[in-house]
Formats: structure tokens, C-alpha cells, sequence
């Protein structure tokens, strides 16, 4: 059972769902410790309401004075002005956690000048069925009890590693943007058993499956990938056929370019944010 009593949730996009959903069905926090603000959607806090039963108010209306921890789920460009806005309103019992990509610990520590713990949650999509890996990093008035409840929380939608903030661009590029190159090879599978008469549901259970096995190998034996792609592939054989055709592809080239350039990314919009002036 987590260690706090109310959570507030600034932003209440599907991120924040997500992690509201799994608190309350995985981490039986109770829907009324739990409150989620956004600006002017108010049909958004309806159906929030309606769906988890939990407190959903604007911006405006929030009050942190019984709130223990405080999860930034907005757009990233708008860091600076919420926390801007909460400021005179954070309190030495705060905890503030942060899901916004590209937005360092620094730099809302610098925006808050208060010496509270800031940490860096990054979950990705697949938070939305509990199955996230989510990495969190601590920032510079953090200790191991905030450590701790940050990830206790994060184990509510998924798997969790505690890494260093100066990784998180890379961990960004692995994680964060990974599920899209899953599922953009799955597409690529799929067509090809559609082009040879498959049924196209069919070829996609059988082409979701043969990832999530795969993926299951590694995590639940004690080979790594390379040995266990060793212990498939015959000489001569049909998946050595396959890896012919991916290498002279430039097929595993294109998965670390797909990495570096997601991660270069991430630095990029993080440096991008920070010139902003911090008033």
C-alpha cells in the first residue's frame, strides 16, 4: 500500500489516466485520495469522474494543502507556466513527481527555488495495460524514502528502473519511442502474411504472440537476446535465411539509428525547453 494519503494530478490527458487507473485497480488507493485538474476540458473531468470516482477540478480550483504528491502530466511546453503557478502554493511536505519528457529536474528545481524533491518519472504507452517500464531519476533533494515511493507508485502501471537523469535520453529512445518500432515491425509482418492470402487477424495474433514470447524469453530465462537468437538459427536453416535478409538489409543498423535518433531527440526538445527564461 503506497505510504501517502492524496494524490493531485496536473493534467488529466491519457498518461494520467493511466496511472490513475492503475493506483486505484493495482495499488487500492481510493478514488477520493485522488485528485486530477486540467485547464477548461470540462467533459474531460466528467468522464473521469464518472469512470474512477475520483475528484477532478480545474486548474484553478486546486488546492494542494492536503495533497502529499503532485504529478506534472501536462504538455511539456507547459511546465514552466504551471509550475510557475503552483509555486506559491508548494509546501515542505510536497513531493513532486514529473512525466513530462524532456523537462530536467534542474530546471524545475530552478523555477520552483524551493528544496523540494523533484523525480522524473518516464513511463511509456504500453502504461495503459500496466505493462509500462518506466524509469524514474532522482533530482537534487531527493532521498531514498521519496526514491522508494516513486517507485512504488510507478509499479502501479508497469516495471520500473531507477537510472541516472543524464540517461534518460537514451532510456527515452529505448523505452519511451521503442513500442513504435514493435509495433511498425508487427505492420511489416502482417502485410507480408496478408500479400501471401493470410487472413489479416490471423496474421496479427500470430505475429503479436511470436514478439510477446520472444520478449517473454528474454526477461523470464537468464540467456540474453544474442544467445537466445543463437539457440533459434540452424546453419542454412529458415530464420538463418531471415537474418541473411535483415542484415544485408541494414535491418539491425536501422534499429540503433531508430535508437540514437530518438534519443538525440530527446536531447534536442530538453534543450529546447531550457532556453526558455526562467522568470
Amino acid at each position: 500500500m503506497l505510504k501517502y494519503r492524496n494524490i493531485t494530478f496536473i493534467g488529466a490527458g491519457s498518461m494520467a489516466e493511466a496511472m490513475i487507473s492503475g493506483l486505484i485497480n493495482k495499488e487500492g488507493i481510493a478514488p477520493n485520495q485522488i485528485t486530477a485538474a486540467n485547464h477548461s476540458n470540462i467533459q474531460r473531468r466528467i468522464e473521469l469522474i464518472d469512470k474512477y470516482e475520483i475528484n477532478a477540478v480545474s486548474f484553478d480550483e486546486v488546492s494542494l494543502n492536503n495533497t502529499d504528491m503532485i504529478i506534472l502530466a501536462v504538455k511539456p511546453k507547459q511546465a514552466e507556466l504551471v509550475l510557475q503557478q503552483l509555486k506559491p502554493n508548494l509546501q515542505d511536505h510536497h513531493i513532486i513527481l514529473s512525466v513530462l519528457a524532456g523537462i530536467s529536474t534542474g530546471f524545475m528545481e530552478e523555477i520552483i527555488t524551493k528544496e523540494l524533491p523533484v523525480i522524473r518519472v518516464m513511463p511509456n504507452t504500453s502504461s495503459m495495460i500496466g505493462e509500462s517500464i518506466t524509469g524514474i531519476s532522482a533530482g537534487k533533494y531527493v532521498n531514498k524514502d521519496h526514491l522508494d515511493l516513486a517507485q512504488e507508485l510507478s509499479e502501479a502501471i508497469g516495471k520500473v528502473k531507477v537510472i541516472s537523469e543524464k540517461h534518460m535520453d537514451v532510456f527515452t529512445g529505448i523505452a519511451g519511442s521503442g513500442p513504435a518500432y514493435f509495433y511498425y515491425l508487427l505492420e511489416h509482418m502482417e502485410e507480408v502474411a496478408v500479400e501471401k492470402g493470410m487472413d489479416r487477424e490471423i496474421a496479427r495474433d500470430i505475429a503479436a504472440q511470436t514478439l510477446y514470447g520472444a520478449s517473454k524469453m528474454v526477461i523470464e530465462t537468464s540467456n540474453s537476446p544474442e544467445e537466445l537468437r543463437k539457440k533459434v538459427t540452424s546453419p542454412n536453416g529458415t530464420t538463418a535465411a531471415g537474418l541473411l535478409a535483415l542484415d544485408e538489409n541494414g535491418g539491425g543498423k536501422a534499429i540503433e539509428a531508430a535508437v540514437e535518433n530518438a534519443a538525440k531527440r530527446s536531447k534536442t526538445l530538453r534543450e529546447e525547453f531550457e532556453k526558455v527564461p526562467v522568470r
